[in-house]
């Protein structure tokens, strides 16, 4: 427990120091990639931290801040020694929205026309598991962001919704679909068409969070980054798969679902890992997974 409370310090004093001095570079935990809109580190070999860095705007998503969330996911993708990514905001909002003052004077040919929003399906290409710790407001396209991710773990703080009714317009961001695979078409509808929140809670008793952690500051982010070094320690390409089989079950029939997921079991038979896992199985011992 005593080891947990440091690395939750420790990751909090480095995002403090960063804030504060600007994106000055000092110890390991931050890579050599500068953003303007977010923050990079790495709270442990295997775990890329993502932190949302637009406080005067509650971490509004606006189309620079969404594009630097991109590289650096795809940057951490691409990085061998990265088994698991977190990506989170602040306290008080893990993203409160799309950047309205951005939107609000687009026209339908501006928006038709350049196909406003389609990188967000690049999220979906990002192969490495993505944990969202949410704190805050998680509502418009921060709740689209978060529910893009693998997993989410809330904050009792977290407040999510798809408040985008009250603008005149719908989600844009997968938020119609995702949340309706989440909470089913019921309660979707209620919660997208009346356009409220909804509590830490009541999303971990609907399905759409993994979890609600304890109080404290710190915490969620202290327990993401805990399951992303879990992860990280596991095979790559084992963890690739699961990612993989798990995302298709949502847009394959049972049938053709179970016949892609045999394909990829079976595949894995192929690796050095599968080979390393079950011996080390048989003989009482830790595996030491080598990614090939």
């Amino acid at each position: 427990m005593a080891s947990r409370s440091l690395l939750t310090s420790s990751i909090l004093r480095h995002q403090s120091r960063t804030l504060v001095r600007g994106r000055s570079a000092f110890a390991r935990f931050y890579s050599e990639q500068r953003y303007e809109n977010i923050l990079t580190s790495r709270p442990d070999p295997g775990v890329a931290l993502i932190t949302l860095n637009r406080p005067k705007a509650l971490n509004a998503l606006s189309t620079a801040h969404f594009r630097d969330i991109l590289s650096a996911l795809n940057d951490a993708d691409a990085d061998e020694k990265v088994g698991a990514i977190v990506l989170t905001g602040s306290e008080k909002a893990f993203a409160a929205g799309a950047d309205i003052l951005e939107m609000k004077d687009k026209t339908y040919a501006d928006a038709y026309g350049n196909n406003f929003l389609s990188n967000w399906e690049d999220l979906k290409k990002i192969r490495k598991p993505i944990i969202a710790a949410v704190s805050g407001y998680a509502l418009g396209g921060g709740c689209e962001l978060a529910l893009s991710c693998d997993i989410i773990l809330a904050s009792p703080t977290a407040k999510f919704g798809q408040p985008e009714i009250n603008l005149g317009v719908i989600p844009g961001g997968g938020g119609t679909q995702r949340l309706t695979r989440a909470v089913g078409k019921a309660r979707a509808m209620e919660l997208m068409l009346t356009g409220r929140m909804f509590n830490a809670q009541e999303a971990e008793r609907w399905g759409v969070v993994a979890k609600v952690v304890e109080e404290g500051e710190g915490k969620v982010l202290e327990e993401a980054v805990g399951m992303a070094k879990a992860i990280a320690s596991k095979g790559r390409l084992a963890v690739m798969a699961t990612k993989e089989a798990v995302n298709a079950a949502y847009e394959m029939p049972l049938t053709e679902g179970l016949r892609f997921e045999r394909r990829l079991f079976h595949g894995l038979f192929a690796t050095n890992d599968q080979k390393e896992g079950m011996a080390a199985f048989a003989e009482k011992r830790k595996p030491n997974f080598t990614d090939s």
